[in-house]
């Protein structure tokens, strides 16, 4: 994704100078040194269950889509919750899930008056040699044990 891109080691040397005592929490979708500088790294699910899981007001720099950050920050108010790159744009795609996109997908695969049963939307198509090793590699993720 190419807003993880955006976060630097820098961002989170500067979090840690205007906030002493921060936990950065990053995406592990950023660059390697911004995840080795990082307090943690952790997917989407991680995040959402580390920060209402603070027990006291606390700091959090997270390197992660802008709009979670903004909705973390508004559902946990006890905490001071702030994105590293301030001015980073959010992803075109991320925040346009919502239940009504997956509704439209579940009613073309039952479906209904609008949509036949069994409509397939969107399908993605790889080469054989993509998918070959992108399967070793969900395999290995799903595996994983935190």
């Amino acid at each position: 994704c190419s807003v993880h891109k955006r976060f630097t080691v820098d961002q989170i040397d500067k979090a840690r100078a205007e906030y002493p005592g921060v936990r950065v929490i990053v995406h592990p979708e950023c660059p390697m040194p911004v995840v080795n500088a990082a307090d943690e790294a952790g997917s989407t699910a991680y995040i959402r269950r580390a920060i209402p899981a603070a027990t006291e007001p606390a700091v959090f720099a997270v390197g992660t889509e802008i709009n979670m950050v903004n909705r973390l920050a508004a559902e946990f108010p006890q905490h001071t919750i702030f994105c590293l790159d301030p001015v980073v744009c959010p992803c075109s795609t991320m925040y346009r899930i919502h239940p009504g996109y997956l509704a439209w997908v579940l009613e073309a695969y039952a479906g209904t008056a609008a949509l036949p049963g069994g409509q397939i939307l969107n399908r993605i198509t790889v080469p054989e040699s993509v998918a070959v090793p992108a399967r070793v590699a969900l395999g290995r993720m799903l595996a994983a044990k935190p």
